[in-house]
């Protein structure tokens, strides 16, 4: 053989035996990628980090799909989804404000629909869902309606869904509700300048009033496996013990306030107890992607636990809790549109109950009477309008409709005062015979009497120094199918991260909000229009339905992946072994 054939030969043999073992390589690689290591730090994080990231990816960030704003959101697109993806599930919701009161009144029962954002949002989807409603029975008639269960069907005109009624002594109310939630919770997580105050035995009444509402979930629990709805600050502590009790249940907890930066968060003396009892949640909901943000900043601060911030989730104590955004919203149609006559002709109602004359522009605003609402500083709007354009003095009514609220705690008391107070001065200063600037209404509206206010009004006022959503903004909307009305909203209010057509206003800054109050009173009609169109049409499309839908979808995809036993930390796991890695360790020797 010649020289040059043995040195072609030689190439040939090295070049094969170089891509064996590339395809060894290879073949290594994917082996590995298809087994991954049992254990071992780090590389075993990374591991566990990548198969946690595969799962979670399959759920859609912030409560939303790529084709959501395809879908026609309704009750039966709710049913649809209980029917096809959670066939024979029971959704419970848990509050504390039920939807329906009864009160004695005059020998006879006045039965009471609150004004209530959470109730406005919650009762169309558990009607959708025939599902079963638990909450704290505070009216003084609530107890002769119910049967020997505690229970009744409701709405009473049209009964689909149980209401479950739970009772607590004055002392249990006092602590856990008036003390520990609306004086320790409730200034701490809203900016709004008002000191939160902790009480040992206000901790301890929330704590049993929490277990005794976990309590009645289990006993409504027709299996293992309902999907319960957990809303609002008065029950941080519930999501871990349900999980206790029911632990292949599906627990969604709905945060409807704000929640704090980790300092200020740090402020409470059972921080880690609250962020523990709410990682028992299966999934943790709020109004912004900044308050999601928060929480879960709080979490990595305060307790031992791996956050995945790419795929908002959170392991902790064997368990995987997802921290999504969902926008709340309402009802869209409102039911009660239709009975309602049209704009003109609530108009006209409205200024024959108070006595307002044809000319006049009405301004009005409707909520709790709470400090975080930002009444007083309407006031000061009002007040500096009057000043820069005196013009408007005679031509301008400022309406409030402010429902008593927490009465008997100081801040709400002082609060009260000084909005009396301050209303009678405007009226003082620029009233005349016939004419006072400022109405003040303290007293429960229906939520019928509320859309015709709405539907009254020229100028919405939701002016929150701090607020999770502020529903208030959005039914406004809602109710003006005449297109007209101009809607003042504050920036540090949720809805304004989606209404932007409105005057967004500073409400700490009084003369930034006189001179949005004039532009909303000269506002064109045309104007008016283009503003409210888009608006309508973002409140049609991310209705309430759509707001719960989504939670549900989530909840599905939890089940129907069999990620359940990864959230809930079901099974036999090793000491020091993340839940994560623990489930898909058991799948990878269940398939070898």
């Amino acid at each position: 053989m010649t020289n040059y054939g043995a040195d072609l030969l030689w190439v040939l043999i090295l070049a094969s035996l170089g891509l064996s073992a590339l395809a060894v390589f290879f073949s290594i690689s994917r082996q590995r990628r298809s087994h991954p290591p049992a254990v071992a730090h780090p590389a075993g994080e990374d591991v566990a980090a990548e198969a946690a990231r595969k799962v979670i990816r399959e759920f859609e960030k912030n409560g939303q799909s790529a084709d959501a704003a395809l879908v026609t959101w309704s009750p039966e697109t709710l049913r649809k989804i209980l029917a096809d993806d959670l066939p024979d599930a029971q959704v419970i919701v848990v509050s504390n404000r039920e939807p329906y009161i009864h009160n004695a009144k005059d020998n006879d029962v006045e039965l009471l629909v609150p004004a209530s954002g959470l109730v406005s949002a919650l009762e169309p989807i558990t009607r959708a869902c025939a599902g079963t409603w638990i909450a704290y029975g505070g009216g003084t008639a609530d107890r002769l309606m119910v049967d020997e269960d505690d229970r009744i069907q409701v709405p009473p005109s049209n009964p689909s869904y149980t209401l479950r009624r739970v009772w607590l002594t004055e002392e249990e109310y006092q602590g856990y509700y008036l003390g520990f939630a609306n004086e320790g919770l409730w200034p701490l997580c809203h900016i709004a300048f008002t000191r939160p105050i902790f009480r040992a035995s206000d901790w301890e009444a929330y704590e049993a009033a929490n277990r005794k509402f976990a309590d009645t979930v289990v006993a409504e629990a027709r299996n293992e496996r309902p999907i319960v709805l957990v809303q609002d600050y008065h029950f941080a502590l519930l999501p871990r013990m349900i999980r206790e009790r029911l632990p292949e249940a599906i627990v969604i907890t709905f945060w409807h306030i704000p929640w704090p930066n980790s300092e200020v968060y740090s402020i409470c003396p059972w921080r880690e107890r609250i962020l523990e009892g709410l990682l028992g949640s299966s999934i943790i909901g709020f109004h912004t992607q900044f308050h999601a943000n928060n929480f879960t900043e709080s979490v990595d601060r305060f307790l031992e636990s791996r956050i995945e911030r790419a795929d908002a989730a959170i392991s902790y104590g064997g368990q995987t809790t997802l921290v999504h955004a969902y926008p709340i919203s309402i009802e869209w149609p409102a039911d009660l549109l239709a009975k309602l006559p049209d704009a003109d002709d609530c108009r006209a109602r409205l200024r024959d109950r108070f006595g307002l004359k044809a000319d006049v522009k009405l301004a009005v605003g409707v909520e709790r009477l709470d400090y975080t609402k930002g009444i007083l500083d309407r006031f000061h709007a009002l007040d500096e309008l009057f000043k820069r354009y005196p013009e408007w003095i005679g031509k301008l009514v400022f309406l409030q409709i402010a429902a008593p609220s927490r009465g008997t705690l100081p801040a709400y008391k002082q609060l009260h005062d000084e909005c009396r107070r301050y209303a009678e001065e405007l009226n003082q200063r620029y009233g005349s015979e016939g004419y006072s600037p400022v109405i003040m209404v303290a007293e429960h509206h229906s939520q019928e009497r509320v859309y015709e206010i709405y539907r009254a009004a020229d100028i919405c006022m939701v002016t929150s120094l701090h607020d999770g959503m502020n529903l208030v903004a959005k039914e406004f909307v809602a109710a003006r199918d005449d297109e007209q009305g101009v809607l003042m909203l504050s920036t540090f209010a949720g809805a304004s991260r989606e209404l932007l057509e409105a005057l967004i206003v500073n409400p700490y800054d009084a003369a930034m909000m006189s001179e949005a109050l004039l532009q909303a009173l000269t506002m064109t009609s045309d104007e008016q229009r283009e503003r409210m169109r888009p608006m309508r049409q973002i409140v049609r499309d991310n209705n309430v339905y759509r707001w719960a839908g989504s939670m549900l979808l989530d909840a599905a995809r939890l089940r129907k992946r069999g990620d359940l036993d990864r959230v809930t930390g079901a099974g036999d796991r090793p000491s020091g072994i993340d839940n994560v890695v623990s489930m898909f360790e058991r799948k990878r020797v269940a398939l070898s």
